[in-house]
């Protein structure tokens, strides 16, 4: 059965009465007039309602056109600045930039936009080692809890990161980082958010991050040149220092690249101890520039402040009749970092050649007092000491995707000054771990990058930081495989 229409009924009725009127003997002559007038009332029609049709939908697409459609894009970011932002040199391994902000609420938009980039990295090496590391120590300096050495001997499952990171909103960009260690525990490396829509340059951190103070800092390990990091990083932050707590930065405006930065953390992170407090226990600034040298150098200079308060920060060393005893620094650490960096590639391309040279000095300085034995004889008096150590490394790829690089470590620890010493209360024999002191190494290596998410390296260092300048042979091998997204890395 057919199916009656708005428009059927009329037509219907109109046919019905041209058929009523015309007589019974002259129905059979009119048949094919009547036909012709009731096709032509329904093309008519027909047409009528395909206009009316098409009006509507032309006026619904107008009344939902969006607004944003008709916002200005914003100013690219200088050239200069955008170029130290983003890395050009080498493959590398860090977590793929934020994707773009979802649609806010109550519009449609894609479903895979709320999902985040999600990276892993593998990492493992061989370590062969002619001096026990479990007896490693860098000469003249308070050692930290950990970061300090060579690692194990023979085959190790090094760190693995897991990495997710999104946009959250069209305002916060947000990034965890969880470091698997090889003895299967987890660390939160850094775990924060980041504001996408300050104006004027600005842009806020807060949660836990690597701090912006040097250079290496801020590198996750499977983006260093080399196995390990240098002897100044691993005797005065641990490795890296982590902040929990707030930094802000500001981007001139200029063809230059310059950046300041300020931090502000609770203190937990080696070298400072801050406990049940809630003053700040570290801070930090920082002022970063660069720019290019024709169309294949470009270059990065900082300078760096860090003050950090420790409260009880223990160490273990042994006295003068060689008992192992616990000690105890609380005061004040002051660090300064002045750091560069130069890149060199034919016309910018590092496709082939490539050359980075990369060099950081430190200062250290602390004041407070040092207790001896704080869980028998708990002897206190004052202690200071003026400590600095230095690096500088070059890489460069001779070949597509083959890399050589050489590094030098020199450090040099001062005299302290120890009140139990100049007090007479104890000798300096009491305090072994803080005689005076210059570690020193020299390490070579070779790396290929098979691809971007993979790279082999041999590492070979003479390592003389022990008291007495012993000599440890060092012989890494390491591999680096990145599975998911990655992008580009720091300059």
């Amino acid at each position: 059965m057919a199916k009656l229409t708005p428009y059927t009924l009329p037509i219907v009725v109109v046919g019905l009465g041209l058929l009523w009127s015309v007589p019974g003997n002259a129905a059979a002559d009119d048949l094919a007039t009547l036909k012709a007038e009731l096709e032509a009332l329904k093309s008519d029609y027909s047409s009528r309602v395909q206009a009316l049709e098409q009006r509507i939908k032309a006026l619904e697409s107008a009344a939902n056109a969006p607004a944003a459609a008709q916002a200005p894009a914003s100013a690219p970011a200088p050239a200069a600045a955008a170029a130290i932002a983003t890395a050009t040199a080498a493959p590398a391994f860090e977590p793929a930039p934020p994707p773009p902000p979802p649609a806010p609420p109550g519009k449609s938009g894609n479903a895979t936009a709320f999902n985040p980039a999600i990276s892993m990295i593998i990492t493992g090496n061989y370590n062969d080692l002619s001096l026990d590391p479990a007896t490693y120590r860098i000469a003249g300096f308070i050692p930290p809890p950990e970061g300090e050495g060579p690692g194990d001997r023979s085959f190790n499952l090094g760190e693995s990161e897991l990495t997710l990171s999104a946009n959250v909103d069209p305002y916060f960009f947000a990034n965890v980082t969880a470091a698997i260690q090889g003895d299967n525990s987890i660390d939160i490396e850094e775990g924060y958010f980041k504001t996408l829509a300050l104006n004027h340059g600005f842009t806020l951190k807060g949660g836990r991050f690597f701090s912006g103070t040097g250079y290496l800092n801020e590198v996750h390990s499977h983006n260093w040149d080399f196995v390990d990091q240098p002897l100044v990083y691993q005797a005065f932050f641990a490795g890296q220092l982590a902040q929990d707590g707030v930094q802000l930065r500001w981007l001139a405006p200029t063809d230059y690249f310059i950046e300041l930065g300020a931090e502000a953390g609770n203190g937990h992170s080696f070298p400072g101890t801050q406990r049940d407090s809630n003053a700040l226990g570290s801070t930090a600034l920082f002022a970063h520039a660069g720019g290019d040298v024709g169309d294949s150098t470009s270059w990065r200079f900082g300078v760096s402040w860090l003050q950090a308060h420790s409260s009880d920060r223990a160490y273990q060393d042994t006295d003068q009749f060689g008992t192992a005893v616990t000690n105890a620094f609380s005061g004040t650490t002051r660090t300064w970092i002045v750091d560069g960096t130069l890149k060199w590639a034919p016309h910018g391309d590092p496709t082939h050649h490539q050359l980075k040279v990369q060099g950081e000095y430190m200062h250290r300085s602390e004041n407070g007092q040092l207790a001896f034995d704080v869980t028998g004889a708990n002897l206190a008096n004052t202690y200071s000491s003026s400590q600095s150590g230095w690096y500088l490394q070059a890489v460069y790829e001779f070949i597509q995707r083959w890399r050589a690089g050489v590094r030098y470590d020199s450090m040099n620890s001062g005299t302290p000054s120890i009140g139990l010493v100049e007090a007479q209360i104890l000798p300096a024999s009491a305090f072994p771990a803080l005689l005076p002191g210059t570690p020193r190494r020299t390490s070579i290596m070779v790396d290929w990058s098979l691809s971007e998410f993979s790279r082999l390296r041999a590492q070979y260092a003479w390592d003389e930081a022990r008291a007495e300048h012993e000599l440890d042979h060092q012989l890494f091998l390491q591999y680096i495989f990145a599975i998911g997204a990655h992008g580009a890395h720091k300059f």
